[in-house]
């Protein structure tokens, strides 16, 4: 697993991969036979009623065939967004605690290890260009940005203003 899937998880964005696939059961399906040629080629018996020796009715006589029944397809479930700003905002509240400018905060507010070396392995896994993770200075505002453009692509609700 990833870092950036461990920001994920904490903010309820991604769940076990387990729980996240849905369980379809396999349905069994009866096999499809032709008759043989000879066999299409027969008269269908016929029951017929007599009433003081004449005929009143004939009906053909209807074969029990089994149908297979299509198996049922799970209506589509739009995928609801997540509050990431209320969440963060509840996480973060009197702990003065900037996480919409800050990665470290943002990193420490998820209880998600913030350290230099942490973030780094942040900025390879987002992509970080060559040039900015020599600096820290440099990278760290890349960083913020690219995590909160990342977790509004995987259904988080981040304002437009902090994609910026």
């Amino acid at each position: 697993m990833g870092f950036f899937s461990t920001i994920l998880e904490k903010l309820g964005l991604k769940k076990e991969e387990e729980q996240a696939k849905p369980v379809v059961a396999a349905q069994p399906v009866a096999p499809v036979t032709k008759p043989a040629a000879a066999e299409a080629v027969k008269p269908k018996p016929v029951a017929v009623q007599r009433e003081k020796d004449d005929v009143v009715a004939a009906k053909p006589v209807a074969a029990a065939a089994a149908v297979a029944a299509k198996p049922a397809t799970p209506a589509p479930v739009a995928i609801s967004d997540v509050d990431v700003v209320k969440k963060l905002e509840t996480l973060g509240a009197g702990s003065n605690l900037d996480w919409k400018v800050s990665i470290v905060d943002l990193l420490k507010l998820l209880d998600i290890d913030s350290s230099r070396e942490a973030r780094t392995e942040l900025a390879k896994e987002l992509g970080c260009p060559a040039d900015l993770m020599s600096d820290t200075a440099k990278m760290n505002p890349w960083l913020h940005k690219e995590v909160l453009r990342q977790i509004a692509k995987n259904g988080g609700n981040i304002p437009a203003n902090l994609l910026d």
